[in-house]
């Protein structure tokens, strides 16, 4: 199947799959956060109204310690909350997020898990359901991404740099069956539990890109779906910031790309700017959460 037949077959938009309420299937939606206590009420209060309604199971948010009352914002609001470094703990402190979307698996219950940003404003029901619809009403279905508008506050532009100027070329270059997508950086997308339990998870930024590509890797293009979630608003960061974000993109794709045969060496993880020291930029791969016992 090539990336344009799988864009006509398998994109779809969220008003096609409304709040379920009759289901057989479990539903937990996962909320990473760390200090976004100006967003995280509207998005908490938003996913426990869906799940009194029956839409959903299970509302949790795994805060990053944060200082600004993130936690206790949501826990008031009916969510459960849980410290990402003691989740998991055996494997010491949390790397960023994709170790804390890791260590998310190991509370969870849904047999569908999904996972939406906490830092969107205007954030609507239709971000958890128009994620999980497919997967609901379609069982060969195992993953799905959201895409979606992201305008500066002006209008007058676009965000995704990231996506745009790094992950994009790099998905068309070596990986071009996945060119279908959107936003394959998205933080918002679902997938059935019994997948993500025996796949690894890249750490910090570099967590999507990994995860996309392995999945694909595992299930095949077919299973794979995204949604169009109209228009997501958030903090747009300074140019500076996306560096390291870059960075890790590149380093997870290099690092699929040697284990396939097709490099012979992964770049140096160190990040070199003007007038900045060295850094370096680590991608650690947590195991498959089957493996490790817990899940």
């Amino acid at each position: 199947m090539t990336a344009r037949d799988w864009l006509a077959r398998r994109t779809y938009h969220h008003r096609s799959f409304p709040p379920e309420r009759d289901r057989d299937t479990t539903v937990s939606v996962c909320v990473p956060a760390r200090n976004e206590a100006e967003t995280i009420g509207s998005i908490v209060g938003t996913l426990c109204e869906l799940r009194r309604d029956g839409a959903i199971d299970e509302v949790v948010v795994v805060d990053g310690a944060s200082a600004d009352g993130t936690a206790e914002i949501a826990a008031r609001l009916g969510a459960t909350v849980h410290q990402q470094d003691e989740l998991m703990p055996g494997f010491g402190p949390t790397l960023g997020k994709g170790d804390a979307l890791w260590r998310s698996l190991s509370v969870l219950s849904g047999e569908i898990v999904c996972f939406v940003d906490a830092d969107s404003g205007g954030f609507g029901p239709h971000f958890a359901s128009g994620l999980v619809g497919p997967l609901l009403s379609d069982p060969s279905l195992e993953f799905v991404k959201g895409f979606y508008r992201r305008p500066f506050a002006g209008g007058e532009e676009t965000g995704g740099r990231v996506t745009e100027l790094t992950a994009r070329p790099l998905i068309n270059a070596f990986y071009p069956e996945l060119a279908g997508f959107g936003q394959p950086l998205a933080g918002e997308f679902a997938a059935r539990r019994a997948l993500l339990e025996r796949l690894p998870f890249s750490t910090g930024y570099a967590v999507e890109i990994a995860l996309l590509i392995d999945v694909w890797k595992a299930v095949g293009l077919d299973a794979l779906a995204q949604v169009d979630l109209d228009l997501r608003q958030n903090r747009h960061q300074p140019l500076g910031a996306l560096v390291p974000m870059a960075h890790a993109v590149l380093l997870a794709v290099c690092e699929r790309l040697v284990r396939e045969g097709r490099m012979p060496e992964l770049p140096s993880a160190t990040l070199l700017t003007p007038g900045d020291d060295e850094r370096q930029v680590e991608i650690v791969e947590r195991p498959p959460m089957a493996s490790v016992g817990v899940a």
